[in-house]
């Protein structure tokens, strides 16, 4: 892996397990290709007491066999010990040895006692050593409940847990340091923060032609990855992808799904609600609300490369065929800033707390009937409400005086009765005069450009 961006504090925390006296318990999950199996290789690669297998979907006795073969070549000794997961792992316990154990759920797939024995061993032996075992899964939902959630054998055992995350924008900036703030923040609302993903961007070229060669021409790495992360998550993916085409389309609310996507509207939640569990989908509700009592969620894809997949790539494999090299500019260049445009609104959600000095209680957007926020922050003072324009056109005092009315209509039960309320404003194409003048003389007015937006770190 050429790059190994921002994992400081996971790299850190397994080493001080690694180090620590104790016997320690570490459980790894999250998306596919986010980067756990390179992060475990490297917190261990100047360690000669740790063993690191990576299951393969095979049969039971298959995997115990391999795990011999991967552990003994650290652990001569591991030769002798009966073909058992709970004596290998007990003796692995007296040498406390470092072991890694990576896709744990395809074990649990071939022998469905191996946690309870896990646990088992853990109780008895393991426990009272210096091992450290790490558990690495990207099966989110097998990892849920077979090995974290309260009636799984080895809930309780855990000492700790690390949910990989995707990068930030400041962090995927690293894969493309050269890119100005605008490419920069296209880039990462179409690849997202996947390192396996960004990885794929050479620097050197424009953001259009690494999109035209890694996603939209049927030799890109990309081309068919969704589809191919799809289909080893689900049995039967084809109702999937058209619930996906709708999110990626601008389908917001249950029933706009579902017409789209010919669902039956009773059947849809089912599919959400895997969709959501694989971290592809999420359900967003207004700031001001209860995420339990709300019923006016909407949905939206999670993971930029499939929003970007879904939405050209889906559906379009033949007409990319016949546009070739020219499949970027006939289809995705004149959509791009209405495509980029929502991401670049979560973008600036997630910086308000960096960018504005006061005590956040939550972010988020905000709608009610006609009206809509694309930033709500609630914080001790009061609102701080925004505006975010991915547009070409410099903004102007227009659209401040529209989000200063917006922002008259939010009903929040906690806002402080003194409440000052904070107007911000986010600009792809920076500010008409007249409004940077107004914004110098008031104290509840602040514009931000993109730059602002890449400057700290972890966006």
């Amino acid at each position: 892996m050429e790059h190994f961006v921002d994992r400081e504090t996971e790299f850190n925390q397994l080493t001080d397990c690694y180090q620590s006296e104790t016997a320690d318990f570490v459980v790894i999950y999250g998306r596919r290709r986010l980067g756990k199996s390179e992060l475990v290789r490297q917190s261990i690669a100047d360690r000669d007491d740790a063993v690191y297998y990576q299951a393969v979907e095979s049969t039971a006795e298959n995997q115990l066999e391999q795990f011999v073969e991967t552990a003994s070549a650290q652990f001569p000794s591991l030769r002798n010990v009966r073909r058992d997961w709970e004596a290998l792992f007990e003796a692995l316990g007296e040498q406390d040895a470092v072991v890694v154990i990576d896709e744990f759920p395809f074990l649990i797939e071939e022998d469905e006692s191996l946690p309870s024995r896990l646990q088992r061993a853990w109780d008895l032996k393991l426990q009272e050593t210096g091992m450290t075992l790490v558990l690495v899964g990207s099966s989110i939902s097998v990892m849920e409940d077979k090995v974290l959630s309260g009636s799984a054998p080895l809930y309780g055992r855990r000492t700790a847990t690390i949910d990989l995350k995707p990068l930030s924008v400041g962090d995927a900036r690293e894969f493309f340091p050269d890119y100005d703030a605008e490419t920069a923040i296209t880039a990462w609302a179409i690849y997202g923060g996947t390192p396996y993903y960004l990885q794929t961007i050479d620097p050197g070229q424009e953001v259009s032609q690494n999109v035209q060669e890694s996603i939209l021409s049927e030799r890109g790495l990309l081309y068919s990855e969704p589809e191919f992360l799809l289909r080893t998550e689900l049995r039967q993916p084809n109702t999937y992808y058209s619930i996906l085409r709708a999110l990626a389309h601008g389908r917001r609310t249950p029933n706009e799904i579902a017409g789209m996507a010919g669902v039956e509207s009773a059947s849809l939640s089912t599919y959400l609600q895997k969709l959501r569990r694989l971290r592809l989908v999420e359900r967003h509700i207004p700031v001001t609300e209860s995420a339990t009592a709300s019923k006016r969620g909407r949905y939206r894809i999670s993971a930029p490369l499939f929003r970007f997949w879904f939405r050209f790539v889906y559906g379009n494999q033949d007409q990319l065929r016949i546009l070739g090299e020219k499949a970027y500019e006939e289809l995705v260049a004149s959509e791009l800033a209405d495509y980029v445009s929502p991401l670049f609104e979560r973008l600036c959600q997630r910086m308000l707390p960096t960018l504005v000095d006061r005590q956040f209680r939550d972010v988020g957007q905000w709608w009610f009937k006609e009206h809509e926020l694309d930033v709500l922050g609630l914080t001790t003072d009061g609102l701080v409400a925004g505006e975010c324009k991915f547009t070409s056109n410099p903004v102007g005092e227009g659209v401040l005086a529209t989000l200063e009315q917006t922002a008259t209509e939010v009903q929040w039960s906690q806002a402080p009765t003194d409440g000052k309320r904070l107007y911000v404003l986010f600009s792809r194409s920076g500010y008409t005069d007249d409004l940077r003048q107004t914004a110098n003389t008031r104290t509840d007015v602040r514009l931000f450009d993109l730059d602002d937006l890449l400057i700290a770190p972890h966006a």
